[in-house]
């Protein structure tokens, strides 16, 4: 395996890119920055020194992935995603001592120009639909849609709507889950 990286790329010395990935048009990964394997970067990606990516992340064009962001494995993120850092930016005043973390899980997908204001952490294989704003924890397996995000179902691993309470099993792909008013799990 090696990594692509585009001529019109910029890959800052330091920056720990995994096997396998490719970084396309226009992208920017700063020296700080730690990349996991077969992660791909669409055109006019920004990722920040103090970021995290782990392997087989899908970042589509037109994101910017700010310091103090954690992407785990199998993290999509949809074109135009949008992440913060400060809660109350001002030009005037630095509040680099203030960033909040965020954490988007293991499978977690993120809609087209959904926004995730700082602080958040999206659970294990939910699903944040397009346009969403994220203001709050978002539980594994959660599907949320809105302004602001409010959960409006379940979604399966392989990414398909969960229908019905008690113990289910996905229409598309058969793998069973424990659903409840509160949450969603793996049944054993």
């Amino acid at each position: 395996m090696s990594i692509t990286i585009h001529p019109t790329a910029i890959v800052d010395e330091g920056a720990q890119i995994g096997e396998g990935s490719r970084i396309w048009h226009w992208v920017h990964i700063c020296a700080g920055a730690k990349v996991g394997e077969r992660c791909s970067f669409g055109q006019n990606v920004f990722v920040g020194n103090s970021v995290t990516i782990g392997n087989n992340v899908k970042i589509q064009n037109n994101v910017s992935v700010y310091d103090n962001v954690t992407l785990e494995d199998d993290v999509f993120c949809g074109p135009s995603t949008v992440f913060t850092n400060v809660r109350n930016p001002r030009s005037a005043f630095s509040r680099k001592d203030e960033y909040r973390n965020t954490l988007v899980k293991r499978g977690a997908t993120l809609g087209a120009n959904c926004t995730l204001v700082c602080g958040v952490s999206v659970g294990e294989y939910a699903f944040v639909g397009a346009g969403a704003v994220v203001t709050r924890n978002v539980p594994a397996y959660a599907l949320v849609f809105g302004i602001p995000a409010r959960r409006m179902g379940w979604m399966c691993v392989c990414g398909v709507r969960l229908e019905g309470d008690g113990e289910v099993a996905c229409a598309a792909c058969g793998n069973r889950y424990r659903i409840s008013a509160l949450a969603c799990e793996p049944a054993k």
